[in-house]
Formats: structure tokens, sequence, C-alpha cells
């Protein structure tokens, strides 16, 4: 099991446009994936479970994977956000 801390940098944080391309990243992968944010896990795999958390811009969130692929998933997925989600 891997973690990692990011930051949400694009303009409207993980609204909908972005939380899909974040979901459709996450089911790439076979690993098991969550989202933490303020005490809160979600299952990164989940639409509903990543817009709950209300992301918005700057705010950090914990990403975290378990399985075969988590490096890559952690990886990704935090490449993902970094890039802004090309907004």
């Amino acid at each position: 099991m891997i973690s990692r801390t990011v930051t949400v940098n694009n303009n409207y944080g993980l609204h909908a446009r972005p939380a899909t391309f974040f979901i459709q990243k996450a089911n790439s992968y076979k690993s098991s994936i969550w989202v933490d944010k303020d005490e809160r896990r979600v299952n990164a795999k989940s639409l509903l479970g990543v817009l709950s958390l209300g992301i918005e811009k700057g705010m950090d969130i914990n990403l975290i994977a378990d399985g075969v692929d988590e490096e890559a998933a952690i990886d990704g997925l935090a490449a993902l956000i970094e890039t802004g989600f090309a907004e």
C-alpha cells in the first residue's frame, strides 16, 4: 500500500468533468484506490464518492493505492491532477 498527497490546482477543483477523467484513469488500474480528504475516504473509482468530497482549487488530497499496479496508479493519478486535467 502506498500513498501520496497532491494539491488540486485546476480552476474549479474536482467538478464533474475533471472528476470523470479522474475516475476513468482510476478504473484503468487493477489496484484498489482511495481518495482521502479531511478524514473522509472514498473509492477513487466512484464518481459520486469523489464528487461528494467537494474538492476545490488549492485543496490537498491524499491518494492511496493497494495492489499489483499501485505505484503506477498513484503516479498516473498524481500526474493527471498536477497537470490540471488539461483545463
